[in-house]
């Protein structure tokens, strides 16, 4: 065993360190998902040409502070990039700012990091960063959470939401993840993010447009660039929706557009779902819930599919800097991923999200291996004959037009039109360490 397996001192994971099962493992076909192609070709000349609209209300010498979130958009950086060059040119004065909430740390130096790790920092952009935790206390909304605001965005003269928009990971309702949750959560830092979860996942979709009209009422947002993707995770659309209409109506017709071509797993049921990385780049809450099936939020309802016996998840995201929030939705994990979790960033994360954290916290059976937390995965899978498993294994939950699915699989992806086999059966293989090989 090579001695970045044993690194750590794992502490009472250690009794469990010779643990194995023989199980057999099945062969894996290459599969690949058709989707809808339509994209964005040029994408910083459709930004330009979203904010038109606001030509006339962009005064010179004005500040506009742009919202980045923590989230791994693919056009988001060539959006945020346009978007200040268009203010620029018409004599504004735009920043950005981190728009994540309890993310990075929940400091101000994390939160600049997490950016640069998706790719934007104040050189890649091309205007200044201003990063605080620190906010302004707005009045509230009756009945409600206290309503923060970013102090850097609040001293400005303008602000400018850019966000994805698209389903949620914790909760369902006709405004979910987008530019209302970007102004209320993401620009309310910790302490407003802390707010609007205290109430439960729940009333997200209650609070979050809400929170947001009040931060719209300030007569600072002169609207928000909406990005919405197609399955290969590319712009398909970017839309100006203008600062009244945020959290409304075009944001849900919006919602609707992005959940129709959002991808999913082409199967209802599946016995073992290997997913090579979670990390906060792929989704808030590590893996896409909508994706996997899974919602595990003491009192909420799950997902009427997929339906995943077991989830065995094997690597964390560089990108997260440890913060693997969100384990909670797997069973098994080997020692490689705990030895890269930083808990005080885990926690912090779970505890912002109130009731929606602890249970996505916790950690699953943990394994030496990648290998036996796959064969614990397939031996308690509930399958008597587990020659017959039905495994799928993908790289993580944003990435699903190319997937690996054993042999058991075959007749149902022949049956689907929208599925091609790509190639032939690849035996499931690990390094003498026990590692799972990366596929091409």
């Amino acid at each position: 065993m090579s001695a970045d397996m044993v690194s750590k001192d794992l502490g009472p994971f250690e009794a469990v360190r010779e643990l194995s099962f023989d199980v057999p493992f099945p062969r894996l076909l290459p599969v690949r998902q058709r989707f809808d192609p339509m994209k964005v070709e040029d994408v910083a000349a459709a930004t330009a040409q979203a904010l038109e609209p606001l030509r006339a209300r962009v005064t010179p010498g004005m500040s506009v502070a742009i919202t980045a979130g923590s989230r791994g958009i693919h056009d988001k950086p060539t959006v945020v990039r346009a978007a200040g060059a268009w203010l620029r040119a018409l004599g504004a004065e735009p920043f950005v700012v981190p728009a994540m909430g309890s993310h990075g740390g929940a400091t101000a130096e994390g939160q600049v990091q997490l950016l640069a790790d998706l790719g934007m920092t104040e050189e890649s952009l091309g205007m200044p960063i201003h990063a605080t935790m620190e906010t302004v206390e707005l009045d509230g909304v009756p009945g409600g959470p206290a309503v923060h605001l970013d102090a850097h965005a609040a001293k400005a003269d303008g602000i400018l939401a850019v966000n994805r928009v698209k389903a949620h990971t914790d909760f369902s309702g006709e405004v979910e993840s987008g530019l209302a949750k970007i102004i209320a959560i993401g620009l309310g830092k910790q302490r407003g993010a802390e707010g609007i979860h205290r109430f439960g996942p729940a009333d997200l979709g209650v609070w979050i447009p809400q929170v947001a009209h009040r931060i719209v009422g300030t007569g600072k947002v002169l609207g928000g660039l909406a990005i919405v993707e197609n399955a290969h995770d590319r712009a398909a659309r970017i839309e100006l929706v203008e600062a009244h209409d945020i959290g409304g109506p075009a944001e849900t017709a919006l919602l609707a557009d992005s959940k129709r071509r959002m991808a999913t797993l082409p199967f209802d049921d599946i016995d073992v779902a290997v997913i090579d990385a979670m990390g906060k780049n792929f989704s808030g809450a590590g893996m896409d819930t909508n994706v996997i099936g899974r919602m595990m939020i003491r009192g909420s309802a799950e997902f009427d599919r997929p339906r995943i016996v077991n989830i065995a998840v094997l690597d964390v995201s560089d990108a997260s800097h440890g913060n693997a929030v969100g384990l909670g939705l797997a069973d098994f994990v080997p020692f490689r991923l705990l030895e890269k979790i930083d808990l005080r960033s885990v926690y912090i994360n779970a505890m912002t999200s109130g009731l929606g954290g602890p249970q996505r916290a916790q950690i699953p059976m943990a394994m030496a291996t990648d290998r036996s937390a796959i064969a614990a995965a397939v031996r308690t899978c509930g399958r008597p004959d587990l020659d017959a498993v039905t495994l799928v294994r993908m790289r993580n939950t944003l990435d699903l037009e190319h997937l690996l699915v054993s042999e058991s699989l075959r007749d149902a992806v022949l049956a689907d039109p929208d599925l091609e086999i790509s190639g032939d059966p690849v035996p499931m293989a690990f390094d003498d360490d026990g590692r799972l090989l990366p596929w091409d």
